[in-house]
């Protein structure tokens, strides 16, 4: 799109300065694969597919721009990596900044899904306001691929892979049991064993490198069977190619 077609709730957005440079080259391409385990003849023959956020993001975590949010702005943190994406998919990033937590409050209250408290306040959001957001400021559709209670996360592969294919969008998933929001940066089966490509946002502090976070877990893959089967799970797929 060009200039001309971005929103003005978008222009408005302001300028941010940080106190250390964020990381954002080669935040997927450092992460090396999992190693799935071979069980029988069988499974050594299956197939691997692997699929990956295409194009650069920006890791945004808590406390990043001197903000305290530890606790309640893991779904804010994403959310502004997810908009850092779009920003570079779109070429914007020279033009347009990143939403503060305070400017995504503020939208979701000027477009009517929040009562006017909510700006300043700590209250958590999920798949559905993040949606919100950058449908509002940025023009981008999105899906929300609902998993329910003790369903399994692996029935929803294929659907994911065909996702990344398609897109290679930068995905954000939130839940109720487990409340600790993050990115998914790509998927990696056999049709036997899944993994997903957590960004983890609760890190604090100014990271040294990639390096730094992946040693310490915060990009992480992650097996499916991991996530936790008691809690409902929405995951953002933003459709933007």
């Amino acid at each position: 799109m060009a200039q001309c077609d971005v929103k003005d709730e978008a222009k408005a957005i302001t300028l941010k300065t940080y106190a250390y440079d964020l990381l954002r080259h080669g935040i997927v391409e450092s992460v090396a694969l999992p190693e799935i385990s071979l069980t029988s003849d069988a499974d050594s023959n299956a197939s691997y597919e692997t699929q990956l956020t295409r194009g650069d993001f920006t890791y945004y975590h808590y406390g990043c721009d001197g903000f305290h949010d530890n606790g309640w702005g893991c779904a804010y943190r994403t959310l502004q990596s997810m908009a850092s994406w779009i920003l570079h998919k779109r070429q914007w990033h020279s033009q347009l900044n990143i939403p503060s937590l305070l400017e995504i409050q503020q939208t979701l209250v000027r477009i009517e899904d929040k009562p006017p408290r909510f700006v300043g306040s700590r209250d958590w959001i999920g798949a559905l306001e993040v949606f919100y957001t950058v449908d509002t400021l940025y023009d981008v559709p999105c899906k929300i691929l609902h998993v329910t209670k003790n369903d399994d996360l692996s029935k929803h592969v294929a659907e994911l892979l065909k996702y990344f294919r398609d897109y290679g969008g930068l995905v954000m998933m939130g839940g109720d049991m487990d409340a600790a929001s993050k990115g998914i940066a790509g998927i990696h089966s056999n049709g036997k064993e899944s993994y997903l490509l957590v960004v983890d946002p609760h890190y604090s502090g100014g990271p040294v490198s990639i390096e730094d976070l992946i040693s310490k877990g915060y990009i992480r893959w992650q097996n499916t069977k991991e996530f936790v089967d008691s809690s409902f799970y929405n995951l953002c797929l933003p459709y933007l190619k």
